[in-house]
């Protein structure tokens, strides 16, 4: 059990020693040092914030965004409970705007409308799901 434990740790602080993090605030205040306690408190005073979705969003903070998600953000913001209805029935206009604004193409759609309905549970985990978690949730999906 001790040397499961000890190659999980090893195993974990090689991933940590590699892995930037990104970007947001703390990246920029620990921008430039390595090691595993800047990466932690980078990531920490990104969460902590939450500013790392709106960098995301936004194209700030030194995140790089592209326009198709940007524009998908801004129609969450202001249509989330709506996408949520129409993701959970794999159909409807919401869906097909947002398919229209990540560029998917028409031949695509229907997979793209049966992808987010199959995984409706993880893009929306909760009832007060963010319109930001929910575009993450989308985006990680699609990469």
């Amino acid at each position: 059990m001790k040397k499961l434990i000890a190659g999980a740790l090893l195993m974990g602080a090689s991933t940590l020693a590699f892995a930037q993090p990104g970007c947001g605030v703390g990246a920029m205040i620990w921008k430039g040092q390595s090691g595993i306690a800047p990466h932690v408190l980078a990531a920490t005073t990104n969460g902590t914030f939450g500013n790392q979705t709106f960098g995301m969003t936004t194209g700030t903070l030194g995140c790089q965004t592209n326009q198709s998600v940007q524009s998908m953000a801004m129609y969450m913001d202001s249509n989330i409970d709506k996408v949520a209805r129409d993701m959970s029935r794999g159909s409807g206009e919401n869906l097909d705007t947002l398919a229209v604004l990540l560029g998917v193409d028409e031949a695509d759609r229907d997979s793209f409308r049966k992808v987010l309905q199959d995984n409706f549970a993880t893009i929306f985990p909760s009832s007060d799901t963010t319109s930001g978690e929910a575009v993450d949730g989308i985006v990680a999906l699609l990469e």
